[in-house]
């Protein structure tokens, strides 16, 4: 599955524990990235100062269903279920 353009549910519902570029202490599960534009694209894509996590994510219909609303709910379950 390739990522939905659009989406950024990646970079919405998962808390990220790792430094993300001005935001040295990552982010918590539901926080808005700083990198996420208003297009809900990642500014840092492809970029050397994308953090590991973000690159190493990959789309997956299990993680990712079949729309934003269904990503959002569905990373913020495995992040729940994960804590």
């Amino acid at each position: 599955m390739k990522c939905r353009a659009g989406c950024g549910a990646c970079c919405i519902a998962p808390s990220i524990s790792t430094p993300i570029p001005g935001m040295p202490n990552g982010k918590a599960a539901g926080e808005r990235c700083l990198h996420l534009t208003a297009e809900f694209l990642c500014a840092i894509f492809g970029r050397p100062e994308r953090p590991p996590v973000c690159s190493g994510f990959a789309a997956d219909i299990e993680v990712c269903g079949a729309s934003r609303e269904d990503a959002i709910r569905l990373i913020g379950w495995l992040e729940q279920a994960t804590a």
